[in-house]
């Protein structure tokens, strides 16, 4: 559940290499409760595509032949259902954050004792390259993409690489704007006709 650092929103293609970022999401404890929506078959990822709650208290989950599935089956399911919703929580916050600068999610799937699909990792292309000539520019965009690096709640190593050289464009654009603003002041202090009133036309 990382970003991952493709370029395809920059019209300039930065110079450095930028590193492709994935990480699997930690299977953590799950919910006994089982408790699963219904989804559109046009609107619903492939994982989340179950049954309404009536069916579960009437049947419950089954293999794809129809059979129940055994508590060992239940418990991986439940297991599988909870990283499927981490994983897309996770890749969702980085594209909301990320907004202009990111691209669509992918995941990597498990299929589940029920014959279903589930995300179990994850990945978002990010454009983390500075903007040339442009330092105010590279510092906005540095902001976004930290921000967005950052959003999950419980953002992988990769994540925190990316926001790492991130920063580093930043501090290099912010360096590159002070200088810029220190050459102006000096070809201003340099003899230069002093500014009229902004009351009167020229």
């Amino acid at each position: 559940m990382d970003l991952s650092a493709l370029n395809p929103f920059s019209a300039v293609t930065p110079s450095w290499s930028q590193p492709t970022v994935s990480s699997t999401t930690a299977t953590t404890s799950v919910n006994a409760e089982g408790q699963r929506t219904r989804s559109s078959e046009t609107s619903a990822p492939a994982g989340e595509e179950t049954d309404s709650p009536a069916d579960n208290d009437a049947i419950g989950p089954t293999r794809p032949d129809g059979t129940p599935l055994t508590t060992d089956e239940l418990r991986h399911l439940e297991q599988l259902k909870q990283t499927d919703r981490a994983v897309r929580q996770h890749e969702m916050a980085h594209q909301t954050v990320g907004g202009q600068y990111t691209g669509g999610a992918s995941y990597d799937y498990e299929v589940g004792p029920d014959g279903k699909r589930y995300a179990v990792a994850g990945e978002v292309p990010i454009d983390y390259g500075p903007v040339p000539g442009d330092p105010a520019a590279t510092i906005e965009k540095m902001q976004t993409v930290i921000a967005a690096a950052l959003a999950p709640a419980d953002p992988s190593s990769k994540d925190l690489q990316v926001a790492a050289q991130a920063r580093q464009y930043l501090l290099e654009a912010k360096l590159e704007a002070a200088r810029e603003q220190n050459e102006m002041n000096a070809a201003r202090s340099a003899g230069e006709v002093p500014e009229q009133p902004s009351d009167q036309v020229a």
